[in-house]
């Protein structure tokens, strides 16, 4: 039996348990290729990451349950997903609405042209990368 290819996407600046979630059931589906934004794709949307793209790979690919790191290079996931045709691409469901509501549209749609299916867990509430980043901000603010 063939493994299924499954495609997670994430920026992963401040790895937390909500990461972790989506790869053990990104795992439980087959192969995982993490789409790692890169360091300029991060910084288009939101502040610039603690750590450079060649850090966050090197956390990223010696999770247990990834399987291979490539460069996201932008919040379109299309490039990437014809590129690899994934049987599934795993996201959490914060995308429902928002800023990312048209890329998850546009993504369900191209899955769609092989067969692909999204995976969607709950989001993890309480835990991002940018509410760690205030919270240490907040920190450095009450020491000053």
């Amino acid at each position: 039996m063939k493994e299924e290819l499954v495609y997670v996407p994430m920026a992963a600046d401040i790895v937390h348990p909500g990461h972790i979630n989506i790869i053990k059931i990104a795992s439980g589906l087959g192969k995982v290729v993490v789409g790692l934004f890169t360091d300029e794709t991060i910084s288009s949307y939101k502040p610039s990451p603690y750590m450079t793209y060649e850090q966050r790979k090197i956390v990223i690919e010696n999770i247990k349950g990834v399987d291979r790191v490539i460069p996201q290079l932008s919040r379109d996931y299309e490039p990437n997903l014809r590129l690899l045709k994934p049987k599934f691409m795993v996201h959490g469901t914060d995308w429902r609405e928002g800023p990312l509501a048209e890329v998850r549209k546009k993504a369900i749609g191209v899955l769609a042209e092989w067969g692909g299916k999204i995976v969607e867990p709950e989001y993890t509430q309480g835990v991002s990368s940018s509410f760690f980043k205030k919270k240490v901000r907040d920190a450095k603010e009450e020491t000053k």
